[in-house]
């Protein structure tokens, strides 16, 4: 019996070829694929940029800063909500995207998690354009499910800190929450209140060192016209000046905020340059500190 008349018998024709020494490729048959590099062990091959935002980098760069030490790392909390006819709903989100990546380099060895954009609140009551919101539970299996992630990846201390107000409380419960769970294991959490709190928008540091005077003036209690004021639009128009309207502002006649005039726009932005470092010094002196009574700086 020949090896045609052998393999013609057999229903699996894998099989024959396997017994005869033969390949089991058939003529027109697909390659075979390459088999995917690891990605813990694969050497970079190029060069890492310096960055800070997780989400900018390559899992390589990632790894190899953990790796490198790199184990502090950043969860801010912004929110999506109204902020009057001149400033997008994610206010909160773009102020955390100068301030964020200035704490981190200040603060060093820090890398910076996705930011959380959307605030707890009523789903069924979040009826102002463009406002999403998470239920009290969501929110908290969000915080947590973030914080967890980061831990498992090698990350030691895990710093919670928010732009909205409504983010405040869950933020600090969860890290309590967490240390409760991670005791022993090496990762801490950590809530600073400083950077929504200390100097909350920046009246201080705006008055005495700019010498902006806003009106109305927050700092002495009184109510805002927009959820909306210089310290935030400074902030803001350093990520993108687009984001602040100022040639549709300029055209109408609007290129102010509480009084202050915020032509011209280099200024502006350079001002909002200084209140970020300022807002990056008052946040990093109480990490440091937080850290320090921690037993883990």
């Amino acid at each position: 019996m020949n090896t045609r008349s052998i393999c013609s018998g057999l229903s699996l024709v894998a099989l024959c070829a396997a017994a005869l020494g033969v390949s089991a490729q058939q003529p027109g048959a697909a390659p075979q694929q390459p088999q995917r590099p690891s990605m813990d062990t694969m050497v970079n091959p190029i060069a890492a940029p310096d960055l800070v935002w997780m989400e900018q980098m390559t899992v390589i760069e990632v790894r190899d800063a953990i790796r490198a030490g790199r184990t502090n790392v950043l969860i801010l909390t912004g929110g999506v909500e109204s902020n009057g006819p001149f400033l997008p709903t994610g206010k909160h989100n773009y102020m955390l995207q100068a301030n964020g990546e200035a704490i981190a380099r200040k603060l060093g060895n820090t890398l910076v998690a996705p930011v959380i954009t959307i605030e707890p609140g009523n789903p069924e009551t979040a009826r102002s354009p463009g406002g999403i919101r998470f239920s009290a539970e969501t929110y908290r299996a969000v915080l947590h499910d973030y914080a967890v992630s980061l831990k498992a990846q090698g990350f030691t201390h895990i710093i919670f800190m928010g732009d909205s107000g409504g983010n405040q409380t869950p933020m600090r419960n969860m890290a309590e929450q967490l240390n409760g769970e991670w005791d022993g294991q090496g990762a801490r959490a950590y809530y600073i209140s400083e950077y929504y709190t200390e100097d909350q928008y920046s009246c201080n540091f705006i008055k005495d060192v700019l010498g902006v005077m806003q009106l109305p003036d927050r700092c002495a209690a009184t109510r805002d016209l927009y959820h909306d004021d210089y310290h935030h639009t400074a902030i803001i128009s350093t990520t993108d000046p687009e984001r602040v309207r100022p040639m549709q502002r300029l055209a109408a006649g609007q290129f102010s905020i509480n009084s202050v005039d915020l032509a011209p726009l280099t200024r502006t932005i350079e001002n909002g340059k200084r209140l970020v470092e300022y807002r990056a010094e008052i946040t990093v002196r109480a990490i440091r500190a937080a850290m320090a009574a921690a037993g883990g700086g």
